[in-house]
């Protein structure tokens, strides 16, 4: 069946280009990937190459949700602690 994944991640036929587009319009996917600030994609990082969890360079929705509250949480306990923002700015 061509409405599957193809072996480079990508989605193919109808349903998988639609599963994209909505992926993309709640906050997912590689165009997404380009708006992160610096302390997403250190956590992109740390999540790819040292917890092993594989490419982040084109992440659905719920991870890019799961990466934000990551990072929200860094900057609360970063000005909790230091009682200054933390020094990257969120986009």
């Amino acid at each position: 069946m061509t409405d599957s994944t193809s072996n480079n991640g990508k989605s193919e036929g109808w349903f998988g280009s639609l599963g994209d587009k909505v992926n993309a319009i709640a906050g997912g996917g590689a165009s997404s990937e380009t708006k992160e600030d610096k302390l997403d994609k250190s956590i992109d990082w740390v999540q790819e190459n040292i917890l092993g969890q594989g490419k982040q360079d084109n992440e659905s929705a719920t991870e890019q949700f799961k990466d934000e509250q990551m990072s929200d949480f860094l900057r609360r306990e970063y000005k909790n602690t230091t009682g200054s923002d933390f020094f990257v700015k969120d986009k």
